[in-house]
């Protein structure tokens, strides 16, 4: 059997580089056409997430005019406009007034939600005293714990330097921190505390001697909608997104939240932040 000529082998060669061509060919056509349904699929997304934010956002404003007018109401009936109360119709309008409170705390954490999702959340950041925060939360949360079986103690930092970041945005962290803790502890006490890090970075601290929490669910417990499945959870009521909020509050400053918890002894959320803001993460929280 005589063998391929020179001639003939660089045809077996140019056929084969053709073939390979054409298959490229058509592998560089299937995955543009990937490409394209990917993008599509991409843009649907987008979509259905700006339509989700959009609802959210339009119901929360709708709900929060009347949830105002019930609180107002209450607050004219307690306070005797119409005339006395007796002590049982002035327990009732304090659970109406509960009860439109804690929706009213539902549909704020929806807008807020909604307003991270559509890039809306707005970022302040200025200097400010720590010592001026923890007291705006000391008088916040004096009313809630008189007369409970739970301490709200906040310590005496170390000195510290002024904070440059949005301190409310930090406040509704340490805020949805206190809350759950005083939720969860029926009694004992609740530590709210501050402490550096570093040369850059500040962390606080909630901690509390309540009812932990299992240690498989603290990973997944800063996700949407996610809660702690306790015969006590199931007589509070919330959306399940105060600690989401928390994470990416946290996140917008710049920093990361955590938690630390054990079953029967208390639990421990802290928020890790930089002293100060930098630009960037303002332009990128305003973008």
């Amino acid at each position: 059997m005589n063998a391929p000529s020179p001639e003939q082998e660089i045809d077996q060669l140019r056929a084969q580089a053709t073939a390979l061509r054409a298959e490229l060919e058509e592998t560089n056509q299937g995955v543009l056409a990937l490409y394209a349904e990917l993008d599509q699929q991409a843009e649907q997304l987008r979509e259905v997430s700006e339509l989700k934010s959009r609802f959210l956002s339009y119901m929360s404003h709708e709900f929060r005019t009347p949830l105002g007018s019930i609180l107002s109401m209450t607050r004219l009936l307690e306070d005797g406009i119409d005339g006395p109360l007796t002590d049982e119709q002035r327990r009732q309008v304090r659970f109406i007034s509960g009860s439109a409170s804690e929706l009213r705390e539902m549909v704020d954490d929806l807008l807020d939600l909604a307003k991270i999702e559509a890039g809306r959340i707005t970022i302040s950041p200025d200097w400010f005293d720590l010592m001026d925060l923890f007291s705006a939360l000391r008088g916040m949360f004096r009313p809630l714990i008189e007369g409970n079986q739970v301490d709200l103690v906040f310590e005496d930092p170390p000195t510290l330097p002024l904070l440059y970041t949005d301190d409310k945005k930090l406040a509704q962290i340490l805020r949805n921190f206190i809350s759950n803790a005083l939720k969860f502890t029926p009694n004992g006490q609740v530590v709210v505390s501050a402490k550096l890090v570093d040369a850059h970075s500040v962390c606080f601290s909630v901690r509390d001697t309540g009812i932990g929490i299992p240690q498989d669910l603290l990973p997944t417990l800063f996700e949407d909608f996610v809660q702690v499945d306790t015969p006590l959870q199931k007589r509070l009521r919330g959306t399940g997104l105060g600690l989401s909020l928390c994470k990416r509050f946290a996140e917008l400053l710049g920093g990361e939240v955590g938690v630390t918890s054990e079953l029967g002894v208390g639990s421990e959320f802290h928020v890790k932040l930089p002293l100060k803001l930098a630009a960037e993460e303002t332009a990128d929280a305003d973008a």
